[in-house]
């Protein structure tokens, strides 16, 4: 099992920039995908960005692609999330969360954090 907690979350303009970030404590995290998911109020939990803790290797949902980079410091334990050009629609509680490689479900889940973008 992971230990996740967020931190970064807040309320910015359109347009502004925000920095999400989850650390990460347990087991080795080398063998762990990380990913960063996100809920706005009414709708279901979406995918939002992922990367391999070993290799570094991203993936990104295509509405914020260009907009949104993943990154992990290794020594840190950490996975950060770099939000740029925000939009009102990207308001949501973020959560990060950590998934086996190789398997599809992400077990450990973090508390979340809102993020809250005005107009």
């Amino acid at each position: 099992q992971v230990q996740l907690a967020e931190s970064g979350g807040g309320l910015v303009q359109a347009g502004g920039s925000l920095r999400l970030s989850c650390a990460a404590s347990g087991r080795t995290l080398s063998s762990y995908v990380m990913g960063w998911f996100r809920q706005a109020p009414g709708k279901e939990r979406e995918f939002v960005a992922s990367i391999t803790w070993s290799a570094g290797y991203t993936y990104y949902s295509a509405s914020i692609k260009g907009r949104f980079t993943i990154s992990r410091d290794n020594a840190q334990k950490t996975v950060s999330l770099q939000m740029n050009s925000l939009k009102p629609e990207d308001t949501a509680v973020y959560y990060c969360a950590a998934r086996v490689a190789g398997t599809l479900q992400y077990n450990d889940w973090g508390q979340g954090t809102q993020v809250t973008v005005s107009s």
